[in-house]
């Protein structure tokens, strides 16, 4: 049989022709189209990005539509059985990898923002402020993309559709029953937004929750990691901060003033214990030059408390010139006002003797 006779007769050698030319014309569409678009993302690095992370799902996309294309188009497409299934393969890895693509080109924007504002500045607020908001927009994005492309895929079953009329008919029920299983979830995406447009935390914030200091590690789309300062890590569902009271040390600037208390006598002088509270802080490194001061701010019967007030740059820089104040300050106190400590008065009283005792004239009754 000759090779025309075949091609008349068996639709599967002009099915496999017709796909054997979508595979070629994929081919050169990706290769030109790629040295096109290399051209044009010279010297622009999110457009690069871009290309380099599209690159792998751009492999699958061209030939997967040529595909389709092909066998559609195909005279035979209606008489062979089996192509209905391999369509509908087509179909859903044309979805899925739609979705990879997608989700790569959120990547990469993220990428380009973080490039673009490092965090590892001294003032780093606004590169915090930004990339909190490109991190959360990006997970909530991503989620919905994959969620956008599982309800694609899975329209594409006919029995999936004759569930979705099924659940429509008892709307109510089911919308209820999935309202209430889908809530924390729901609560999650939705905290996650305010998070990102709000911000009440953002990345590397100082925060104190649940009694424990430490810093924004990492912010999802339904969680946030929470470095505490001993290297343990708190996780805590994004709704709690939109239902809870927290601190947040850095929320507008990350400088701190640090307290430092001390329980003295009464007899100790404060000019000197001040003029040695400035000395500390001008040699120490972790004063800013802002706040330095000593007051008296509470007494008893037995002591009176002073309280040094002195400025850092921020919490972990405080933390550190409360300590070096306080043993300063205590170590002054020891070496040249030792009788100054804190101590407990008290006063003996011998009770009076009876006359007889302190006159011995006085006549004792008699027996």
């Amino acid at each position: 049989m000759s090779l025309t006779e075949l091609w008349n007769q068996e639709p599967w050698v002009r099915l496999g022709g017709a796909v054997c030319v979508a595979l070629l014309l994929a081919a050169v569409m990706r290769r030109a189209g790629w040295a096109v678009m290399r051209r044009l993302a010279r010297g622009r690095p999110l457009a690069a990005d871009v290309l380099r992370r599209a690159s792998a799902p751009m492999e699958w996309l061209v030939p997967l539509l040529m595909l389709s294309l092909a066998l559609r188009l195909a005279p035979e497409a209606g008489r062979l059985l089996a192509l209905d299934l391999l369509q509908h393969l087509l179909l859903v890895a044309l979805i899925a990898t739609a979705a990879w693509l997608l989700v790569r080109c959120v990547g990469a924007l993220e990428g380009l923002a973080i490039h673009q504002y490092p965090m590892n500045k001294a003032d780093n607020l606004r590169s915090r402020r930004v990339l909190t908001q490109v991190r959360v927009l990006s997970r909530t994005f991503n989620v919905l993309i994959v969620l956008l492309a599982l309800s694609m895929i899975l329209l594409t079953f006919p029995n999936v559709r004759q569930i979705g009329t099924s659940l429509l008919a008892s709307a109510g029920v089911a919308g209820l029953a999935l309202g209430f299983a889908a809530k924390p979830v729901l609560g999650n995406l939705i905290a996650g937004l305010q998070i990102a447009l709000t911000q009440p935390i953002r990345l590397d914030d100082v925060v104190i929750i649940e009694n424990e200091w430490g810093r924004i590690e990492e912010i999802t789309g339904t969680y946030v990691v929470v470095k505490i300062w001993d290297e343990r890590r708190l996780v805590v569902p994004l709704n709690w901060f939109m239902e809870n009271p927290f601190q947040n040390w850095t929320r507008t600037s990350s400088k701190l003033i640090g307290t430092v208390f001390l329980w003295v006598d009464y007899s100790l002088p404060l000019e000197p214990l001040r003029e040695e509270l400035k000395r500390i802080c001008a040699a120490a490194p972790e004063w800013d030059g802002w706040v330095c001061l000593l007051q008296v701010t509470d007494a008893n019967e037995k002591a009176m408390q002073l309280r040094a007030l002195v400025s850092s740059a921020d919490s972990p820089l405080s933390w550190d010139l409360r300590c070096r104040v306080r043993e300063g300050l205590i170590a002054f106190v020891q070496a040249n006002y030792p009788h100054s400590l804190p101590r407990l008065r008290a006063e003996l009283e011998q009770p009076p003797l009876s006359r007889s005792l302190v006159d011995p004239t006085i006549d004792r009754a008699p027996n």
